[in-house]
């Protein structure tokens, strides 16, 4: 197992890295996904004002340390910060030089090759994960020395790719044995199961928090994630000038036909602060929608994901062809077999 692996099961209650959200991810967020037990993270740029980031830092390290303190029994899990290094964002370095103060755990990178973050956060200790779509973006961010890839495949919430995941992964893993983390569609606990044995380390899932307690969402928007299907996803760059994944309902919503968007007026990507006026009411989501019933605190999705998990693994270990002859004759290949990265808890 990679070291960087280890390091961060050894933390983690389950496999799952929560992604960054626009808008939805917040102090609140972050610390109810690590109080249990899995990475919470947030864009820099949620804070709407650079002075308002260390503050709000603070606050998750805080309450995190508080509550090791208060519980040292219990998994909390490190958190990670979101910086969107697209060039047209004027934040990047003053954020960065923040995230260095308080010697942030995980730095999530996107939009942009990483290289001018990764040395500067590897010098306080932190880890660099950098959002993909291709192979050649893969490629691209391990030059610049990431520790680990974020593959954004088809089905992701928020700016996707278009690989099947499967077949990513697949192509990846031909060239690189470090740590992957994998988005698209990821909604229950089968699915990071389904992602380990394909040869992911971490499962990433975004939209099945948006419909949490705690997210900083409207009533409205985590209503609509629970009412919608995969169907109900449009995959368009209208919105940000960069492909994503929208619920149609907040389209139509807006005034807008989903399915005859306007070629004119598209956005041009732009972040920081010269960012256009955003389309705060359309709202973002992953394919996995269909596969989420109700609003639930955290606390609960979490325990609805472990309980998931585990079952996912017993489908796995009563398969006729997971018994235990098959897996030594497997083990018996001098080759490695195909499921070397199948979750360790599903040979038992």
């Amino acid at each position: 197992m990679h070291p960087t692996v280890s390091e961060l099961y050894d933390q983690l209650r389950l496999p799952v890295i929560c992604a960054p959200m626009f808008i939805v991810s917040g102090p609140e967020l972050v610390i109810a996904q690590c109080a249990n037990g899995v990475v919470g993270s947030m864009p820099s740029l949620n804070a709407r004002t650079q002075d308002q980031l260390s503050p709000w830092l603070s606050r998750i390290e805080t309450t995190l340390s508080e509550l090791r303190e208060q519980e040292p029994a219990r998994t909390i899990a490190p958190y990670a910060i979101n910086l969107i290094i697209h060039h047209s964002n004027d934040r990047v370095e003053g954020d960065l030089e923040i995230c260095a103060e308080h010697k942030v755990p995980i730095i999530i990178t996107s939009l942009s090759a990483p290289h001018r973050v990764v040395d500067a956060v590897h010098g306080w200790g932190g880890k660099v994960f950098h959002d993909i779509t291709t192979v050649r973006h893969a490629e691209k961010a391990l030059e610049g020395g990431v520790d680990g890839l974020i593959l954004v495949a088809a089905g992701a919430g928020g700016h996707a790719g278009t690989t099947n995941p499967m077949a990513l992964v697949g192509e990846i893993r031909r060239f690189y044995s470090g740590p992957i983390v994998l988005s698209g569609a990821i909604a229950r606990g089968d699915d990071s199961v389904a992602a380990r044995a394909m040869g992911a380390d971490f499962a990433y899932m975004g939209t099945r928090f948006i419909a949490s307690r705690e997210a900083n969402a409207a009533d409205a928007y985590k209503q609509l994630i629970v009412d919608s299907a995969s169907r109900d996803i449009l995959y368009t760059p209208y919105f940000t000038g960069i492909p994503g994944n929208y619920l149609k309902p907040s389209i139509a919503a807006a005034g807008l036909d989903p399915d005859n968007l306007p070629t004119a007026g598209a956005q041009v990507a732009s972040f920081g602060t010269s960012r256009h006026k955003t389309w705060k009411d359309i709202w973002g989501a992953g394919q996995g929608v269909g596969n989420i019933d109700s609003v639930l605190p955290v606390e609960h999705i979490v325990t609805q994901l472990e309980r998931e998990y585990h079952a996912g693994l017993r489908r796995l270990n009563s398969d006729r062809f997971s018994r235990a002859s098959a897996l030594r004759s497997a083990a018996s290949e001098p080759a490695e077999p195909n499921n070397a990265h199948l979750p360790a808890e599903a040979h038992r």
